[in-house]
């Protein structure tokens, strides 16, 4: 017996729901790690995956937050610039006053970076890439100009970045707590919830009684927030603040964050599938790194992903459109 064309596109419609967004994506990274396992003996050591994910930590951890927003419809582009700030903070007033009051000085100054962005695009009302496009220039700047252009250099602070609680890098566990909070706010939380709802169709939002500028407003907080802590782990790495350490660091969330199914329109996006992106990048760079690839070749690998996930979402969009 044959099947009507609205049975077939019922049960097409089953199989997409059944297959993750991600799947193309997982593909191509468990290719990527059969390439780079049989190109390179040291690639399965249990040393070298500590490696990657210490490294995937500092990105990691402003992702989570960076997921949220852009469900929500928003992006923060000036998490790099915060982070080193927020390394220079850390340097200075470690050095000056000890490590409590860097620390604590790191978190107000998070804090500040979030509520400024936040006021920006919830209260006045600006464009949250304009907003935080100015804010990074202006970071950048300020990174600068605490240090007089110069790193700073500091003692006894290494544990934050080198520590090994239980034989697991530190870096590795903060990540992995900040991501399992972010997996269940998505999942199980009225927030989450409501971060769809606004990336999906603002006004609705608003109908429907949810508060959308104050989850957002919270949802900038918190990218500021993860933005200072992933400076202080990675200050902590190099034992200094520097100016220049967190360059290019809004690339790698943006990238690793659209790869893994979020829309830059907003309304769609897992926890999963960011750390899935996160994952394949930082295969990607340790793999060209085993195979002795000049350090630059990643940067330009980078860039092609990200116009590969960008176009790839314009097109998801394109389609879901035509169905419509």
């Amino acid at each position: 017996m044959s099947k009507s064309k609205s049975d077939v596109t019922e049960s097409e419609g089953k199989v997409r729901r059944r297959m993750p967004d991600v799947a193309p994506l997982l593909g191509f990274l468990i290719l990527l790690t059969v390439f780079f396992t049989v190109t390179s003996e040291y690639f399965l050591d249990i040393d070298n995956f500590k490696n990657i994910f210490v490294a995937l930590a500092v990105t990691g951890v402003v992702c989570i937050p960076g997921t949220m927003l852009m469900i929500a419809g928003h992006v923060d582009l000036s998490v790099g610039s915060s982070a080193a700030v927020s390394g220079m903070i850390l340097g200075n007033v470690v050095n000056s006053y000890g490590i409590s009051a860097g620390l604590t000085a790191v978190l107000v100054y998070g804090l500040a970076i979030g509520i400024i962005n936040g006021f920006f695009v919830t209260v006045i009302g600006v464009n949250s890439l304009i907003t935080t496009l100015g804010t990074m220039a202006t970071l950048y700047g300020v990174a600068l100009l605490i240090g007089n252009g110069q790193t700073l250099m500091m003692k006894n602070f290494e544990w934050l970045g080198t520590a090994q609680p239980a034989g697991i890098p530190l870096p590795i566990i903060i990540f992995f707590v900040i991501a399992v909070a972010g997996i269940i706010t998505l999942r199980r939380t009225r927030f989450g919830r409501s971060l769809y709802a606004i990336g999906s169709n603002p006004n609705a939002a608003r109908v429907v009684g949810i508060r959308s500028n104050r989850i957002v407003f919270v949802t900038f907080v918190l990218s500021g927030l993860s933005s200072a802590l992933a400076g202080a782990i990675l200050c902590s790495q190099l034992s200094a603040g520097d100016p220049n350490a967190a360059r290019g660091l809004e690339l790698e969330v943006i990238t690793a964050i659209v790869l893994g199914g979020a829309s830059l329109a907003g309304g769609r996006g897992t926890m999963w599938g960011t750390i899935i992106g996160l994952t394949t990048i930082g295969v990607l760079n340790n793999g060209l790194i085993l195979l002795d690839v000049p350090t630059f070749w990643q940067r330009v690998a980078q860039g092609l992903m990200l116009i590969l996930a960008v176009s790839f979402d314009a097109t998801r969009e394109r389609l879901a459109a035509k169905r419509r």
